[in-house]
């Protein structure tokens, strides 16, 4: 950023209020925000009374060489036993721990006591197969059941575990298993995703060739397709894990061993491998889960609608919840399948009370109308949020108002896979909440926005977000790579976390993430947002999603290009549309705004996660060659709209 501030472009007057009720039962009221400014370690210390020590720490944080930090010191504990054991212990085995709702319509449901079974049998397998405490598995499953069971196994025996998400190909399975030199693969003969089975094995089959450490592969079956069989390496999990034993006493690790590694995309090409451990990492996800989504494990019914091979999956499907002893849902398939109100449907089926999804999910439900999710009681949902980019303003109201009744809280969370645990997102029992701004930092976090100088900006400025002090669950280095993680992570600001957003305080001083500093633009010397600009787009009642990038221009240096689709029930999307949306940005947010071209498209490059890859769109807007689409959920996308670009471009 070649200037210090942002432009302030977006303007939000909308207020919503907690519901008396809620902020009456609370988990966390208003004074827990001066009681961690007053001691923020204490209030740490406080927190890590919520999990189950077998050797107490002596020390909160030892910050002695930083950036590499050691929380609960001395502490020793197991992250397994914390999520299962201590739940079954207290009584509460028969408590549903996971509605599972496969794709094609197979449920099951599993109590805490069968979880802690299940995990129990598969450590006792993972044991016979000669895994030691510190060796590392990799998992690379559907949406499932065991995906959970095998996770768990692992931290039960201080194997760290590296899960890949399931839509990867054998090439990036292949780098993550050599990476963190992983000697098991837990894999399936595939997964249901829109429809119809689809392979896992064979990428696995064709990764391994090329890791020789990888001495077995555990095959669960899921969708009874044909595979290949390579004996004395290939295993059926049925066949070993159900043979074993559910009886497994939990070991105690200290509270800096290694949890999991989940990698990131890396600016060179080489994934990152994020290094989480156990004790603040499971402090920092049970004490986020519960504040930010006020969760009354007793009564509510909770989802999170990611998938687990994501960080979102990690903390808020798994060591989250079952660290609170949550019942969750857990569903395997995509949003659309058999019919676009199928999410409606499990909401109603299961009276779940919290929904956590991602902010493209809600985009795609604008598009096809409220009238999808009005067929479905929606009514016990008393809480609902979103997770993944920020929320443009009109789609959280939507949001609120066709999912959440016009009365259901919005809890817009910023943070990150580096993070581990939710950052910045507003209390539901606290907070008036402001369409599209994330809030405040939790109580316990210290961000704040600055200038190239490192000096924070005022209310009504915008520059680089940053967090100025540890907190438990962050990342503790790259896997194998500390100098990359000072670089990375800890070398833009001196003493200060700088992970490559922009943001903004308005004008009342709350925050508003603004997506990667890389995809900010420079528009006739005014620091510009993609994101600002895109909810402005969004805010017109014929759009339902858009993506803009910059674009060179000879006489502004970067010009602004979007590409939007329009909601089902918009008429056309000839000239007469794009006149209209260029007036509308002009009018909402200035002329300086103003897309120099507009396409509009039936879909956008995302990742099978949702996140929209705007540097493929930059690729088209700037006429080079389209960069790598292997990550894409679809990568005929790309073509459609280098095709559609064409006559599109102005001179």
């Amino acid at each position: 950023m070649a200037q210090t501030t942002l432009s302030n472009l977006l303007h939000e007057t909308r207020r919503f209020d907690p519901p008396a009720d809620l902020a009456a039962a609370a988990n966390l009221k208003a004074d827990a925000y001066a009681a961690a400014d007053a001691d923020r370690l204490g209030f740490w210390a406080k927190q890590a009374e919520r999990i189950t020590w077998e050797t107490p720490f002596t020390d909160v944080l030892d910050w002695s060489n930083p950036p590499f930090a050691k929380w609960y010191v001395g502490g020793k504990l197991n992250a397994a036993y914390n999520c299962l054991d201590r739940h079954v212990e207290a009584g509460n085995g028969d408590r549903v721990a996971y509605y599972f709702e496969g794709e094609p319509g197979d449920t099951r449901t599993i109590t805490y006591s069968q979880l802690k079974d299940e995990v129990c049998q598969a450590a006792n397998a993972l044991i016979e197969l000669g895994v030691k405490t510190g060796d590392r598995i990799a998992i690379y499953l559907p949406m499932i059941p065991e995906t959970v069971v095998a996770m768990l196994a692992c931290a039960r025996l201080g194997a760290p575990h590296t899960v890949v998400f399931g839509g990867f190909s054998a090439s990036a399975l292949r780098d993550r298993i050599t990476d963190c030199q992983a000697e098991i693969v837990i894999t399936a003969d595939g997964g249901n995703r829109k429809g119809k089975p689809s392979a896992l094995k064979p990428a696995v089959d064709e990764a391994v060739k090329e890791c020789p450490d990888v001495r077995n592969v555990l095959v669960i079956k899921r969708t009874g397709q044909d595979v290949d069989w390579t004996d004395g390496r290939d295993l059926w999990w049925d066949d070993v894990v159900g043979k074993q034993s559910t009886e497994h006493t939990a070991e105690a690790f200290d509270a800096e061993h290694p949890l999991y590694v989940m990698y990131t995309s890396g600016t060179t090409g080489k994934p990152k491998g994020i290094l989480h451990t156990t004790g603040g990492y499971l402090v920092g996800t049970s004490y986020t889960h519960w504040s930010v989504f006020d969760i009354k494990p007793e009564t509510d019914v909770y989802w999170t609608a990611a998938d687990i091979g994501w960080v979102t999956g990690h903390s808020y499907i798994v060591y989250g919840p079952l660290a609170n002893g949550t019942t969750s849902i857990m569903y395997e398939g995509t949003p659309d399948t058999p019919h676009p109100g199928r999410w409606w449907e499990i909401v109603e089926k299961y009276k779940a009370t919290i929904l956590y999804c991602a902010p493209t999910a809600i985009r795609t439900f604008m598009k096809v109308g409220a009238e999808i999710p009005a067929k479905s009681d929606l009514t016990s949902l008393r809480l609902i949020g979103s997770v993944g980019e920020p929320i443009n303003p009109e789609a959280y109201v939507w949001y609120r108002d066709t999912i959440g009744g016009g009365k259901t809280p919005v809890v817009d969370t910023w943070w990150q896979t580096e993070t581990g645990m939710i950052m910045i997102s507003p209390l539901p029992g606290v907070t008036s909440g402001k369409p599209g701004s994330a809030m405040n930092a939790l109580p316990g976090v210290v961000a704040d926005v600055v200038d190239d100088a490192g000096e924070s900006v005022p209310d009504g400025s915008g520059g680089y977000l940053v967090l100025k002090e540890p907190w438990p669950a962050m990342l503790r280095t790259i896997w194998g790579d500390d100098e990359r993680y000072v670089d990375t992570y800890w070398s833009r600001f001196k003493g200060v976390y700088f992970a490559g957003d922009g943001a903004k305080k308005d004008e009342d001083g709350d925050l508003w993430v603004l997506g990667r500093v890389d995809d900010v633009m420079n528009v006739s010397g005014h620091r510009l947002s993609t994101t600002e600009i895109e909810s402005a787009l969004v805010s017109h009642p014929k759009v339902a999603e858009a993506a803009v990038v910059g674009a060179s221009d000879v006489t502004t240096g970067q010009a602004v290009v979007a590409f939007v689709i329009l909601r089902t029930s918009a008429d056309g999307g000839g000239g007469d549309v794009v006149d209209e949306l260029r007036k509308h940005v002009s009018a909402r947010i200035g002329a300086i705004a103003r897309p120099r071209s507009i396409l509009v498209v039936s879909e956008l490059p995302k990742t099978r996660s949702g996140k929209i890859m705007r540097r493929l769109l930059r690729d088209v807007a700037e006429d080079r060659e389209v960069g790598d689409v292997s990550t894409l959920a679809d990568d005929s996308v790309m073509g459609a709209i280098t095709e559609g670009m064409q006559p599109a471009r102005l001179p």
